[in-house]
């Protein structure tokens, strides 16, 4: 109960990742907001997961490119726990399509940007007032940041890179106010998301090739949020800490 009495806001927490770190923290004692945003099955299935491990939860619907949206949640926050938070969890994003740059236009574009970078800088602004002396913010960035990616990957990439040197300014920013930022870069995670976009012979190739020989969980994503969110790592701040198996080192 590394977490007991904090309460933390998880934006993209109905499923997959967000899902793993939302019950993980209430399992740690924190109260947790699960921002969703397209299926209220699976924010069902986060808010019975929490219960089950006997957290406390709410779920707000919002779009987290859209400021409107962002501040809902900010009210239903306060309204439900207070004036102050201690945890927030940038983990919304998508790779949407893999594109080359002759197949992506405008449209595309601001929808990638927005989903994995907007959302972070302003979901940040809006909740940062909220937090005080011991708050920390943990945003997910990616291997593809570091590395370009995979193939029709690379403005998910560019995406995920600008996550981290926002991480890295900020956290110089909020130093001074006791506030820590970090950021995640998960390797080959088993999620929806690769279901979705990554080819099952890939996903075996790229198994292969990393030293453990397997692909990751969510619940391990979740286990080192935790880690970062608790006064165990008090002194880090700024970090882009890896996540993959040992596909990628630092």
């Amino acid at each position: 109960m590394k977490l007991k009495n904090k309460v933390a806001v998880v934006t993209g927490g109905a499923r997959d990742i967000g899902r793993a770190v939302c019950v993980k923290l209430a399992e740690e004692g924190a109260k947790v907001v699960v921002n969703y945003f397209d299926d209220e099955a699976d924010r069902d299935h986060t808010l019975e997961a929490v219960k089950g491990v006997g957290g406390e939860a709410i779920a707000v619907y919002a779009d987290v490119t859209k400021q409107q949206d962002i501040d809902n949640m900010v009210a239903k926050t306060k309204e439900a726990f207070g004036d102050k938070i201690d945890i927030l969890v940038n983990v919304a994003g998508g790779l949407f399509a893999r594109k080359t740059i002759e197949e992506v236009d405008e449209d595309f574009y601001n929808l990638v940007m927005n989903v994995n970078f907007r959302s972070a800088v302003f979901v940040t602004k809006a909740f940062k007032p909220m937090m005080g002396k011991g708050g920390t913010i943990i945003n997910f960035a990616s291997q593809a940041g570091r590395d370009g990616g995979g193939p029709g990957a690379f403005l998910y990439a560019a995406s995920k890179g600008a996550v981290s040197t926002f991480t890295r300014g900020l956290a110089k920013e909020l130093g001074p106010q006791g506030i820590r930022v970090n950021a995640l870069n998960p390797g080959m995670i088993a999620t929806k998301f690769h279901d979705d976009f990554t080819k099952d012979q890939v996903r075996v190739n790229v198994a292969n090739a990393t030293p453990l020989r397997r692909e990751g969980t969510a619940t391990e994503v979740a286990d080192l949020v935790a880690y970062l969110a608790s006064d165990e790592a008090s002194f880090l701040t700024g970090n882009n800490v890896d996540i993959n198996g040992g596909l990628a080192f630092s």
